[in-house]
């Protein structure tokens, strides 16, 4: 429904399995009027409702029989179920004008739940944390799906009226408020979209037409959508992505799932989307990330080599590895990881460690060449939504991993060369978990309990019939409360937020590490459980990153040339993750010279300087 300058409004529906489309206009009272629609011979039902402004409610009648709510509403005041309300998106007064977007390097993503970021769920409350997650080190906030769903709570992906934000969190112009206010602080925000499926409870789209779906493509959680069928079923897609860059200033777009994205169209749809974003976002930039399960780099690739132009990947081997490094455990699909120092190595300098070879979990060969990718193209983290949620209690990495190698990892994964990934509250090591909850109608609920059961049970430990009895039951609503953030705990927790604000300060503060990525990097094992990262720097001026999983190493003798310090110089300590300001058991001198001496479970940096002092053969660095 579209507002036009004299007060009237223009309907335009694609029905094609229907007779007659009737648009039930609210007015004051509760009285209704019917204004009919006239149908063209390619199914689209048009018309012009007189006397219309923003507010008004109104639902599509049918056939005369079946009130449902537009396909294309831009807000659902009561839920999926209710009427459509007119919105004027040209009312909102944006004061971004001057943004000029994201671009594809040298961003730090913040994943956010907007109903569990703050105690209130709301954008308005959400808004008001933007100046210190960009006092942290943020540059973009990765937006968890907004588009309206059935129930109370859930995690966005069960999304019904994908035009329509959800009434959960607040109006549009309150989203759009969010959004403004993070352009006046230099942040980006992208949003988490799902175009592999849509939610169990509201969705009406068959009732418009049966060919937004199909039967053709298995599909992990529902009917498949059709992108090779008719051009309004796959126009609906394409031009959701583009209305959230346009009408919401969204600087990018994160794909879920696109391994369920099935097209056998000359034109892959994902390269549509992407071309489509592209253009409604006009001279600004935006930044695009999809998740690919299966690895496929042509995600990533330009449009004249095949790909689709997406940005940057999200990089799942890398968590995969830090897991079982930080935690031990290799159950279902941690078993092809070995948490080694060459498995680090290889995802710092070349991103998905499988790149085609055979992947025994899944039986089959998993991902295809990546050697020749920028780091920046690959999103690394130590949680997300998912894996914090696949777990039986939702608990934080932290709370189950040693303290000295978890912020060893924090380091490895904030300065290094890919683009590093927050999940809310890690920052501060967040004593709430992020559990799975949904809201759905009584009759799926067992169903949904059921699924989830039988989810979690590929990890044998959970098979433990005490796990069993206290896995938290999705749909109750104390699941969902329970994993709303304190932000309190910034304070109280500060050793592990000074530990992260300082990582990043330094990622971007050091021309070293910010520019890892263009100027190459090398990395050698040291011992089992050790390995040094050395970045490349202008005229020589490298950093060595000594990451020590294991205990103390003491390196004699010391045949890496990676070691060397550059002519003329010695290496000097800048960072260590053993300070005690971070919680850790002082920065211990290391020495190089005889033997090298690098602290256990910890991570240094260090950095070249003048070496103007005669050589002990034992003096501290």
């Amino acid at each position: 429904m579209e507002l036009l300058p004299d007060g009237a409004a223009e309907a335009r529906v694609w029905a094609p399995a229907c007779r007659t489309v009737d648009v039930l206009m609210s007015a004051r009272g509760g009285d209704r009027t019917k204004v009919p629609l006239e149908r063209d011979a390619n199914g689209f039902f048009t018309g012009l409702l007189p006397g219309v402004v923003a507010g008004r409610r109104y639902q599509l009648l049918l056939d005369g029989e079946r009130a449902r709510p537009d396909p294309v509403s831009r807000y659902q005041p009561d839920g999926p179920h209710g009427p459509s309300e007119i919105v004027d998106p040209a009312a909102f007064g944006w004061t971004d004008a001057a943004w000029s977007g994201i671009a594809p390097d040298r961003q730090v993503i913040y994943e956010m739940h907007v109903g569990t970021f703050t105690p209130e769920g709301t954008w308005v409350s959400a808004a008001k944390e933007l100046p210190e997650l960009a006092r942290l080190g943020i540059t973009v906030i990765e937006m968890m799906p907004v588009a309206d769903f059935a129930g109370r709570f859930g995690w966005g992906y069960d999304g019904v009226n994908l035009y329509a934000p959800t009434r959960l969190y607040g109006g549009p112009d309150d989203l759009r408020a969010f959004v403004d206010r993070a352009h006046a602080l230099g942040l980006g925000v992208i949003l988490d979209v799902v175009y592999n499926h849509l939610g169990p409870d509201g969705n009406y789209l068959a009732d418009f037409s049966p060919d937004y779906f199909t039967d053709r493509y298995e599909n992990d959680w529902g009917q498949a959508i059709n992108f090779e069928g008719p051009r309004p079923a796959r126009d609906f897609f394409v031009e959701n992505a583009a209305y959230w860059i346009d009408e919401f200033h969204f600087d990018g777009l994160r794909l879920d799932a696109t391994q369920d994205l099935h097209d056998a169209s000359p034109a892959h749809v994902i390269a549509e989307i992407v071309s489509r974003a592209r253009q409604a976002a006009g001279a600004r930039r935006i930044y695009l990330v999809a998740e690919n399960e299966s690895q496929e780099t042509r995600h990533v690739r330009d449009s004249r080599e095949g790909g689709y132009g997406v940005d940057a990947l999200w990089n799942d081997d890398y968590h995969h590895n830090a897991v079982v490094a930080l935690t031990g455990r290799r159950e279902a699909y941690y078993l092809d990881y070995t948490g080694s120092p060459q498995e680090f190595i290889s995802s710092a300098r070349f991103g998905f460690l499988y790149q085609g070879q055979w992947y025994a979990w899944q039986k089959k060969r998993r991902g295809s060449p990546s050697l020749d990718l920028p780091a920046h193209a690959f999103v690394s983290y130590l949680e997300n939504h998912d894996q914090v949620a696949n777990t039986a209690f939702g608990r934080r990495l932290h709370q189950v991993a040693s303290p000295g190698k978890y912020r060893a990892l924090t380091a490895l994964t904030l300065l290094g060369p890919a683009t590093p990934m927050l999940f809310q509250g890690q920052e501060f090591g967040s004593s709430a978990p992020f559990l799975y909850f949904c809201d759905h109608r009584r009759d799926l609920r067992d169903s949904i309990r059921r699924g989830r059961r039988d989810f979690l049970k590929q990890f044998p430990s959970m098979l433990d019939s005490e796990v069993q009895a206290a896995l938290p039951t999705p749909d109750d609503e104390e699941t969902f409360r329970r994993c709303r953030l304190d932000l309190t705990e910034r304070e109280s927790h500060a050793e592990t937020y000074r530990l992260h604000r300082d990582l990043l300060a330094l990622r971007r503060s050091d021309p070293t590490l910010s520019g890892a990525g263009s100027r190459g990097l090398d990395g050698a094992v040291l011992t089992a459980e050790a390995f040094v990262l050395r970045y490349r720097g202008e005229k020589g001026n490298d950093r060595l990153l000594i990451v020590n999983l294991g205990p103390d190493v003491h390196l004699t003798p010391v045949p890496e040339p990676l070691l060397a310090p550059p002519a003329g110089m010695r290496w000097s300590l800048q960072w260590s993750s053993e300070a005690v300001a971070y919680g850790g058991l002082g920065r211990a001198g290391l020495r190089p010279h005889p033997a090298w001496h690098v602290p256990g479970e910890a991570a240094v940096l260090l950095r070249p300087e003048a070496d103007d002092l005669e050589e002990t053969g034992d003096r501290d660095e």
